[in-house]
C-alpha cells in the first residue's frame, strides 16, 4: 500500500482447514520448545541475523528498486519481490542482487497496486491487487493466464463494502499446494473494525481455485496487517503494522495455528454472519530486537524499524525458519527499502 497510515487490516487464518472449525482470539506468549538462544534476540522465539539498506533508493534496468508490498521464495537461489507499482523482481536469496524484473499488468494494460504475491508449485505468479480487488495468476513471462472470483461483498466500494486502498493485502498458499489465501487490510463497512476479512479458495482438479470458506482476523488496537505467509507445517506467520507521526511503526509478529482449531462457541463473530475468528500468539515486537547500528530517517521507537510489509520463509534449520522481511519505502525520503533476515521458532 502507498499509504503511510496505520493499516487496520487483515490476517491470516487456517485457510487449509477443509472443516468450518472456529478459533477464539488471544496475544499469549507462544509455546515453544526451548527459547531461542542466540545473539541478537528480540525475544525467546525471534532473533535478527542483521538487515540490509543495499537497495534502497536504487534503480535496475531502467525501474526503481523500491515500493516492495511481497515477498516469496522463487526458484533456482531466488527471492520473488512484489512492488506495489506493478514490478515483480527476482532477487539473489543471499546477496539480494536483482537478477530480472518483470512488469505487470490487468488485462487493459493498466498498472496494479499489486500487494501479495505467491510462487505457484507450477512457476506461475498468484498476484492480488487492492484495486478491485483481484487475484491473477501470472506466467514467468507476466501474461495473465487466470483470474480468481472474488465475493460481492469483498469487492470495493460502491460495488462492495471494502473500502478504497483497504482491501487484498496478504497472499501465501499453504503447504499442502490447496489451500490459497488472501486477507483484507481493513475491515468491510458494516463489521466490526477490530475484525478483518480472510478469504480461501480451494485448487480444483483442473488446477484452477474455487471460493472457499472465509474467516476474521482481530488485529491489535490501531495496527493492521500487511502481510501472512505460510509456515512448513501448514500454520501462517502475521505482520501486524502502524504508524504513528512523530512516534513511528509498530510492527509485531504473530503466528496463527488453524491445526488446532476447534468450535469453541466463542462471540467473537462478524455480526449477523457467524464468521468466527482466528486465534493468534505473540512471537515478538519488532522494537524490541537490537538496533544493530541502523539508523532511521524519520522518529522511530528503534531505528532499526521502517514501514515493514513484504515476508516470506525462506529456509528451515535446526528446528527454526529463516524469515526475510521487507519494508515498502513508499518511494519517499523519510522512509527506506530495508531486507531484515529473522531466525524464528514456532
Amino acid at each position: 500500500m502507498r499509504s503511510r497510515t496505520p493499516r487496520t487490516a487483515l490476517a491470516a487464518l487456517a485457510a487449509g482447514l477443509t472443516t468450518a472449525a472456529c478459533l477464539t482470539a488471544t496475544a499469549a506468549a507462544p509455546a515453544v520448545a526451548a527459547p531461542l538462544a542466540a545473539r541478537h534476540a528480540c525475544s525467546s522465539s525471534v532473533a535478527i541475523d542483521g538487515f540490509s539498506d543495499a537497495l534502497d533508493k536504487t534503480a535496475y534496468e531502467g525501474t526503481y528498486v523500491g515500493n516492495f508490498s511481497a515477498l516469496a521464495a522463487d526458484r533456482h537461489g531466488t527471492v520473488a519481490a512484489l512492488s506495489d507499482r506493478s514490478s515483480l523482481f527476482r532477487l539473489d536469496a543471499d546477496t539480494l542482487e536483482p537478477r530480472s524484473v518483470l512488469p505487470l499488468a490487468d488485462e487493459s494494460g493498466a498498472a496494479l497496486d499489486s500487494e501479495g504475491l505467491v510462487v505457484d508449485r507450477d512457476g506461475t505468479y498468484l498476484v492480488s491487487s487492492e484495486t478491485e480487488p483481484s487475484v491473477r495468476r501470472y506466467s514467468r513471462t507476466g501474461k495473465i493466464l487466470d483470474r480468481l472470483p472474488v465475493p460481492a461483498a469483498l469487492r470495493t466500494a460502491p460495488d462492495g463494502r471494502a473500502r478504497a486502498n483497504g482491501s487484498f493485502e496478504g497472499l501465501t498458499l499453504l503447504p499442502d499446494g490447496r489451500t490459497l489465501v488472501a486477507s483484507m487490510e481493513y475491515a468491510l463497512s458494516g463489521d466490526d473494525t477490530g475484525l478483518v476479512r480472510v478469504q480461501t479458495w480451494q485448487r480444483t482438479k483442473n488446477d484452477r481455485f474455487r471460493l472457499g470458506a472465509q474467516y476474521a482476523y482481530p488485529v491489535d488496537a490501531g495496527l493492521g496487517v500487511p502481510e501472512i505467509t505460510a509456515t512448513p507445517d501448514g500454520r501462517l506467520l502475521v505482520l501486524e503494522r502502524g504508524f504513528t507521526s512523530g512516534v513511528g511503526n509498530t510492527v509485531r509478529l504473530y503466528l496463527a495455528d488453524p491445526r488446532r482449531a476447534t468450535d469453541v462457541g466463542g462471540t467473537e463473530t462478524l455480526t449477523g454472519t457467524g464468521i468466527r475468528t482466528v486465534r493468534k500468539t505473540l512471537l515478538t515486537d519488532l522494537a524490541a530486537c537490537p538496533s544493530l547500528g541502523a539508523t532511521a530517517k524519520q522518529p522511530q521507537p528503534n531505528p532499526l524499524l521502517d514501514n515493514i510489509e513484504g515476508m516470506a520463509v525462506t529456509g528451515r534449520t535446526k528446528g527454526r525458519l529463516d524469515v526475510l522481511l521487507v519494508s515498502d519505502d513508499n518511494q519517499g525520503p523519510t522512509q527506506t527499502t530495508r531486507f531484515y533476515r529473522l531466525r524464528v521458532r514456532v
